[in-house]
């Protein structure tokens, strides 16, 4: 048999583990998401020709190039004001952990981000009502008034059930099952 295939198989997964790296989580919150007016690109070039055989003279030819890609889609000004928009929305989230924080302020990694949210209040969600109950508990609570004989699921007081069932006392021996004689055959036979 011919094991060269799987020997080279065995040799790229090895050298594929030797040389990956591993894949990190990148935060892209505040990135510019690819964003790009345009490319400007200046180039040289030198070319040499040999023309002309009988006199043996070369001729060069040196250029200059200037090159500029425009790329299609939105406008320029228009995408760096969405970018400036997704970053301030972002720094709005996240500005009242670090104001709330201030062992961040003398930390000297976190400058930039500290002067970016000095100042930016975080505002509170005021639409809960005054009992903190959601709308989820009203209505279970008006529910629980129309129909008082209902128990339901996740009541804080569990009331005792009408069941006529009760717990036999401590120390109560269980009768043992009956067993009708067809078990009965089948466990002799076992």
């Amino acid at each position: 048999m011919d094991y060269r295939f799987t020997a080279l198989l065995i040799i790229m997964l090895c050298a594929l583990t030797f040389f990956a790296k591993p894949a990190y989580p990148k935060n892209e919150y505040l990135n510019e998401y690819g964003v790009r007016c345009g490319e400007m690109e200046i180039s040289t070039e030198q070319r040499d020709t040999d023309y002309n055989y009988s006199e043996s003279s070369t001729h060069e030819q040196q250029y200059l190039r200037f090159t500029y890609r425009k790329y299609l889609g939105t406008d320029c000004k228009t995408s760096k004001e969405n970018v400036q928009i997704k970053q301030q929305l972002e720094l709005m989230k996240m500005c009242g952990r670090v104001n709330s924080n201030p062992s961040l302020a003398y930390n000297s990694n976190f400058d930039l981000l500290v002067a970016k949210c000095r100042g930016v209040t975080p505002s509170r969600d005021n639409t809960r009502p005054d009992d903190l109950k959601s709308h989820w508990d009203v209505l279970k609570d008006e529910y629980k008034k129309e129909n008082p004989d209902i128990q339901l699921m996740g009541d804080k007081f569990i009331k005792p059930s009408k069941s006529k069932l009760k717990m036999p006392p401590k120390g109560y021996i269980m009768p043992l099952p009956k067993v009708d004689d067809e078990e009965a055959a089948w466990n002799e036979i076992e």
